[in-house]
């Protein structure tokens, strides 16, 4: 193995001890004793099962990543990625079929590797806590429904990537950046009518006291809206939650059927008005901004490395191709990609707090607020003293306690 060998088996290594770690601590930090915020909403016997549940997804954790990291660790150093390139390229097809099929075989192993950990969540883990609603015609209908989704409109992606840096010389990467950034703007405008009704049915809400309070709302803040939808999440999952997607006339604000089923109608005035912070705020913006700027930067170190023969040799491949590139490459970039994604999620935490802010200062919900964030979190069996190690790697979102303690100190209108 060559250096750039040593330095990917590291990064990856590297982060899959921190992230253990991290576990390790997050589950030192849990505690028998309800937090004082909490006991007029959780009895022991609830608490306890947040932290079993907790544990149990911990621990399964660390058997998946271990799987995954073992399995490609074997196949790496087996020389797998040789033979598959080797098969691949006795069919002759050409550099942009033949990458698509050394990628879509990858994939497939992939798929192979993760499905069964996916079968075990849903139907065991989250089933024993009481989360599942899924049905095995619906977990097969949505796999099936994203393979088509990928072929469609993913390939075409990836054959445009793999033919501009096949023939489009030193400035391949600007039009990679460019077709990437088309592509993910038309998907952020298309999703909320054409991909994301494939897998729930959204309906408009109904007339009554709560749409014309959300709509009063929308209007004293001038925010454009004319429709909530309500989304079937109780299909899938007993847990709840909003969120706000698409831009432009696609733009829209949805609740989980669960969520409204939980909450007065003031708690979800307040939790609709933080999704409409995040809007005011700029906030989905700037994150569609910096995603932009973050690979246009991908894909100029890409265009440095793709056809370094080192790369190749570290994974014992003899001949140089684009499609093997983007694999390693993006192998080679889990160091960046650690680092860049600790600064994108202290910066979402942070706007959490902004779209908390604002969501009391336009209300004066402050109580509904909180008893929201207090509903969600025990519904959804959340965390409650996650250890900052944790927090600071996973969490795009402030816990829940420190919300909660920001919220008490702001002042309302």
């Amino acid at each position: 193995m060559n250096f750039i060998g040593i330095i990917i088996l590291l990064a990856i290594l590297g982060e899959f001890v921190l992230n253990v770690v991290a576990d390790v601590l997050n589950l030192s930090k849990l505690q028998k004793q309800i937090p004082e915020t909490f006991k007029d909403v959780y009895d022991d016997q609830q608490y306890r099962k947040s932290q079993d549940y907790l544990r149990v997804n911990t621990q399964f954790g660390w058997v998946s990543s271990t799987a995954g990291l073992t399995l490609l660790l074997v196949f790496w150093f087996a020389g797998g990625f040789s033979i598959l390139d080797n098969w691949v390229r006795s069919f002759n097809k050409g550099p942009v079929i033949t990458g698509l099929m050394f990628m879509a075989i990858l994939g497939a192993l992939k798929s192979a590797i993760s499905i069964p950990f996916s079968i075990y969540d849903t139907f065991v883990i989250e089933q024993r806590f009481g989360f599942n609603k899924t049905t095995l015609k619906t977990f097969v209908m949505d796999h099936i429904k994203g393979l088509l989704i990928a072929i469609l409109l993913g390939v075409p992606l990836l054959c445009a990537i793999l033919w501009f840096f096949e023939y489009a010389g030193n400035i391949a990467w600007l039009y990679c950046w460019i077709a990437v950034t088309i592509y993910s703007l038309f998907i952020h405008y298309v999703a909320p009518h054409w991909i994301m009704p494939l897998f729930n049915k959204f309906e408009t809400l109904g007339n009554g006291r709560l749409k014309e309070a959300i709509l009063d709302y929308a209007r004293s803040i001038k925010f454009p809206l004319e429709n909530v939808y309500v989304m079937d999440g109780s299909r899938r999952s007993s847990k709840s939650n909003a969120f706000f997607t698409g831009f432009g006339k696609n733009r829209r604000i949805v609740l989980f059927d669960t969520l409204i089923s939980r909450h007065t109608i003031e708690e979800l005035v307040s939790v609709l008005a933080h999704e409409m912070g995040h809007y005011k705020k700029k906030h989905i913006l700037k994150g569609m901004i910096s995603g932009i700027f973050q690979a246009g930067i991908m894909f100029y170190l890409l265009s440095i490395f793709i056809s370094y023969e080192g790369l190749f040799h570290a994974f014992y491949i003899e001949n140089v191709s684009i499609y093997a590139g983007l694999v390693f490459f993006g192998m080679l970039y889990v160091p960046m990609a650690f680092f860049s994604g600790l600064i994108t999620l202290a910066i979402s935490r942070k706007n959490e707090y902004e779209a908390d802010s604002f969501a009391i200062t336009s209300t004066s919900f402050k109580k509904p607020m909180i008893a929201a964030l207090k509903k969600l979190s025990v519904n959804n069996l959340s965390n409650l003293v996650p250890h900052p190690f944790y927090v600071f790697l996973n969490y795009s979102h402030p816990p829940v306690l420190e919300r909660i303690k920001a919220i008490e100190s702001m002042k309302s209108d």
